[in-house]
């Protein structure tokens, strides 16, 4: 198991971020280092001097977990978003997620606007950030308006007779608002922006060291002073955008680590622009540990088991099967393009070069990693065996739950692990079609009957049986778990994981009511979590993504010669229903397959 004292040995001198966990597994605090290694031994030291909060916290601590990072400011950045996604019980939580800003660039409007904002929205607009140093932002944007002379107010149409601002007059804007602009020249300066905050600096750190020399010839410091500042800004956005992508998309980081029967990959996730933590998979490459051989084949096996594959994975190699993989992964998203490739510079090169440093780190620990994979596997086997009277080398476990609005849009979820890891490609999603209303008792008795009838029919996708019934509730949903399967003659065991008031789960309940407590049983305890959180995400994805098609239905669909292909184009173009409203008959006639009696129809509709 987790020897503290040895791993505190072998923590590097490097900056990072560090979490501690409880014996159930659950992360209990976050935090930064500039030196991993002398910060996080401070908390088994000089108890004496520890505040009370301080030495409850470290009296939980069963084992830690780092991320190493090249800078303090890529760990102040991580520690934030590690803090957001797990919430952890000794950390000062923010309520509001709005925490550090963004550059927003307008690319929907005609003439571009730079503006600062505190979260990202699919309006159309391009994204970066976010960044630690609001001064900064607010430095660069002041920067960029004043370089190429952009349009400051945030109208769009300007009637005739339009008096310009003071902007125009301090030759501070090239006069949008009057006609006096050129979009062409416009659009140019904008790119130069877009390129500037994608990490080509070079061009606007040369001027803005021109421009410190020039005023510092003629002895005029104070202006001299305020170009050094902004110089010292876009270094300072610079260094911020390694754990946070500026385009706000999701991709994978994915890394090897070890060799022979030791290699593991590490995913690095970054979801919505934000690095989100690491996960490591063991893999057996015994005599077939190429890097070729171990990426292409986690690539294709690992991402044929999940629902949600990111349109981008980066890695630090090329792949010589980069362009078959893509296909095979465009397939399984149903025509998606899924792109593999090695950045070679920008925010993204950085982010792999972290990734790369910290899976250095990882390597030194890999052996300490898989000897404690494999007791963990060990103990969850034995407990399993114990509770459902079965010994298997292999147990499968499925997880059902149930996700819907007040008896709207109701759907079911299935998950499938196999021991302790989650498979995937076996998952499935239920609509459910016979109940009416919130009622979630009949919902799972409708979606596990429907899962074994087809068992019982050979279909492929269901013909493989549990071992295990794991109901995400208590006594009512065992209840009616069994009353489906002793009405289809089929013997499975069936546990409830029964929930506190934190909604965590508490113990495990079976038929006749019976509880097993998993608070002193912290392998059980921590699976059972899992299973109880990958469940309750697949279902709520599911039921998200289906309320959301059929409220975007409820309003394009009713629009005279909109059907489904028109309807999707408008909302790829324009990003939301919103700014379809907004939108001119000149501006949806442009998109493709809308014509004028189209757009006539839109318009009407809205107004």
């Amino acid at each position: 198991m987790f020897d503290i004292k040895e791993n505190l040995k072998k923590l590097p001198d490097s900056p990072g971020v560090y979490m501690h966990k409880d014996k159930s597994g659950q992360v209990i605090y976050v935090g930064k280092a500039v030196s991993l290694r002398n910060r996080v031994r401070q908390y088994f030291q000089n108890s004496a001097r520890q505040d009370s909060k301080v030495k409850a916290m470290v009296s939980h601590i069963a084992e830690f977990e780092y991320i190493t990072c090249q800078t303090e400011m890529e760990a102040l950045i991580l520690e934030c978003n590690l803090i957001k996604k797990y919430a952890p019980r000794y950390n000062v939580l923010l309520r509001d997620d709005k925490t550090y800003p963004y550059i927003k660039v307008t690319m929907q409007e005609e003439f571009p606007r730079i503006v600062k904002c505190r979260a990202i929205k699919k309006d159309g607009s391009r994204y970066f950030g976010s960044y630690s140093d609001a001064g900064a932002v607010n430095d660069i944007i002041d920067i960029l308006n004043k370089i190429y002379r952009l349009k400051r107010c945030s109208a769009v149409k300007f009637p005739k007779g339009q008096r310009p601002c003071l902007n125009y007059h301090i030759n501070d804007c090239r006069g949008v608002c009057i006609g006096e602009a050129d979009r062409d020249e416009y659009m140019d300066n904008i790119q130069s922006v877009l390129d500037f905050l994608g990490g080509k600096q070079k061009k606007i750190l040369d001027y803005l060291t021109e421009k410190m020399t020039e005023y510092s010839s003629q002895m005029a410091f104070e202006e001299a002073a305020l170009y050094r500042d902004y110089i010292n800004s876009v270094k300072t956005l610079n260094e911020t955008q390694r754990v946070t992508m500026t385009s706000g998309n999701d991709l994978d980081v994915i890394i090897p680590v070890g060799s022979g029967k030791n290699t593991s990959v590490a995913v690095f996730p970054v979801r919505e622009g934000k690095l989100s933590g690491r996960e490591t998979f063991p893999m057996k490459a015994e005599g077939e540990d190429d890097y070729e051989s171990i990426v292409g084949q986690f690539i294709k096996q690992y991402y044929s088991q999940w629902a949600n594959i990111p349109p981008e994975l980066i890695l630090a190699r090329p792949l010589a099967e980069a362009d078959l993989i893509e296909e095979y992964l465009k397939g399984l998203k149903e025509g998606r393009k899924v792109h593999i490739y090695v950045p070679k510079r920008g925010p993204k090169k950085a982010l792999l070069d972290m990734a790369l440093k910290d899976a250095e780190e990882m390597r030194k620990n890999i052996d300490d990693r898989v000897k404690n994979a494999e007791e963990r596997e060990n103990i969850f086997l034995r407990k399993i065996s114990a509770i459902i009277g079965i010994k298997k080398e292999k147990y499968r476990i499925e997880s059902y739950d149930i996700s819907n609005t007040n008896g709207v849009d109701t759907v079911g979820a299935m998950v499938v692990f196999e021991n302790m890891k989650p498979v995937k490609k076996a998952y499935r999603r239920f609509k459910i079609k016979t109940v009416d209303g919130p009622n979630d008792y009949a919902s799972l008795q409708e979606m596990l009957y429907r899962r074994l009838r087809r068992a019982k029919a050979g279909d492929p996708g269901f013909v493989t049986l549990p071992d295990l019934i794991l109901m995400d509730g208590g006594l009512g949903q065992v209840t009616s778990a069994k009353k489906v399967l002793a009405a289809m003659d089929i013997q499975i065991p069936v546990l409830g994981m029964a929930k506190d008031e934190s909604h965590r789960t508490r113990a495990l309940v079976n038929e006749k009511g019976q509880e097993i407590e998993l608070s002193a049983d912290p392998e059980l305890f921590r699976y059972c979590g899992r299973i109880q959180e990958e469940v309750h995400r697949f279902a709520i994805e599911y039921h998200r993504n289906l309320h959301t098609r059929n409220s975007i239905g409820s309003v394009l669909d009713n629009v005279q010669g909109i059907g489904k292909i028109k309807r999707n184009a408008l909302l790829s173009h324009f990003g939301s229903i919103e700014e379809v409203r907004k939108a001119s008959i000149e501006e949806l006639t442009s998109v493709k397959g809308i014509t004028d009696t189209n757009a006539k129809a839109i318009k009407e509709y809205f107004s």
